[in-house]
């Protein structure tokens, strides 16, 4: 490879310029394993567990590399750059290939420190049973087009592995990444109106938005280079992505975070836990809202129609999705959580044709991830539904799309209360 970084693998190769090398295999390799197992990288700033996994949408480039396959009716894939970087982004120089991608993982637990991860504590955590991959990130919240977004500075060559198949196999996409783009999440780009190939004012200059890049992790909208990550004042190694993907993840949790310092947060994303046993919920009198509450939550959502829908915007004057429903319910005492996936398990389901006013609706719309919760609405009753819609739209009444529907949930209060 062209990256002398990459060209040894051991411990007088640890440091590089940001302190700690970003390859980490050496740290687990001498262990006694069944399989071996390359460390690569990826990190996330939310501490809300989404059990999806890492999609990105890909959005399609007319010369493909030789032996990536993809179908563009189906898979969106990343455009070559037609233009340079403009100055101010100040990247490197000469920008390295991108790596070919090596052994897929699946990213079990994230953890967030306060600092940077030291060697040592790195050692530690690559000591703890059941793990087999390792790597750092950068993570913050960086303002980019006027919104405040949760951003991962990551190294493409290694982080790409995290991803599926089809995302990890597009050069293009992660070459892009590392010639400066930013990758942008399938809500933020869609619904906050962040359009592909567009630029977009951040802390040191405008970023192109190459791609569509939804990582499941909730609050999670954006994904840079380290060298962007640099220039937009991101922290160094503040994050750690663990794969341990034969080790009950719970355990593996309290394990790694018993290796580090106080304060350091850690989340489950893909975890691996023992089957539930089977119990039927029970949901006696009294486990839903009341018709006071319906009432008031219902009256409080359409005082806002007309109100325009802004991305991440919580009211009481402008409105996501998931920021209005938050809004609505609060005003009748009940406490929802703050994102669509988290609102779809606050109550049980019901069948659209038992939908009752208040109930919520819930859409798939994301084709980086179809399992993944993306839009939500409240049920008004007659077959239509009141919510805040995208960019450039507003909070109104429309009947039920039933496109993409993924399903009906009647509110718990208590369940709701419980959701983190």
């Amino acid at each position: 490879m062209d990256d002398d970084r990459r060209a040894h693998v051991g411990p007088a190769d640890f440091s590089h310029s940001s302190g700690i090398r970003q390859d980490l295999s050496f740290l687990v390799k001498s262990r006694k394993r069944r399989d071996t197992y390359k460390l690569a990288p990826f990190i996330v700033v939310a501490l809300v567990a989404v059990l999806t996994a890492d999609v990105l949408l890909l959005v399609q480039f007319q010369d493909r590399p030789a032996g990536v396959r993809a179908e563009p009716e189906k898979t969106l894939m990343a455009q070559q750059r037609p233009e340079p970087l403009r100055p101010q982004q100040q990247p490197p120089a000469t920008v390295q290939p991108v790596a070919p991608l090596n052994k897929l993982h699946k990213p079990n637990l994230f953890v967030l420190s306060r600092k940077p991860f030291t060697r040592e504590q790195l050692e530690k955590v690559a000591k703890v049973r059941g793990v087999r991959a390792l790597e750092l990130a950068d993570a913050a919240s960086v303002t980019l087009d006027g919104k405040r977004v949760q951003t991962l500075a990551v190294d493409p060559s290694t982080f790409r592995a995290f991803t599926p198949k089809v995302t990890a196999a597009s050069d293009a996409l992660w070459q892009n990444v590392a010639a400066g783009d930013v990758a942008v999440s399938f809500v933020l780009g869609n619904d906050g109106g962040l359009s592909l190939h567009r630029r977009v004012a951040g802390p040191a200059g405008s970023l192109r938005i190459g791609a569509y890049a939804t990582t499941g992790f909730g609050a999670v909208d954006a994904v840079v280079s380290k060298d962007v990550g640099r220039t937009l004042g991101l922290p160094h190694d503040n994050a750690l992505i663990v794969s341990a993907p034969k080790a009950n993840s719970a355990v593996l949790r309290d394990r790694v975070l018993a290796k580090l310092p106080k304060g350091t947060q850690a989340v489950m994303v893909n975890p691996v836990l023992p089957p539930p046993q089977k119990v039927k919920q029970n949901w006696p009198a009294g486990s839903f809202m009341t018709g006071e509450q319906l009432t008031a939550a219902l009256k409080a959502a359409v005082s806002k129609l007309g109100r325009p829908y802004v991305w991440g915007a919580e009211g009481p004057d402008t409105f996501d999705c998931s920021g209005l429903v938050q809004w609505a319910y609060a005003q009748a005492g009940v406490r929802m959580p703050r994102v669509t996936h988290q609102q779809w398990v606050t109550g049980p389901q019901v069948s659209l044709s038992q939908a009752q006013p208040g109930d919520l609706l819930f859409w798939r719309n994301d084709p980086t991830n179809p399992a993944y919760i993306s839009h939500v609405a409240i049920y008004w009753g007659d077959g239509k539904m009141l919510h805040a819609p995208r960019t450039g739209d507003v909070v109104k009444i429309v009947p039920v799309s039933r496109r993409n529907l993924a399903g009906v949930v009647r509110v718990s209060p208590v369940a709701a209360s419980r959701v983190r």
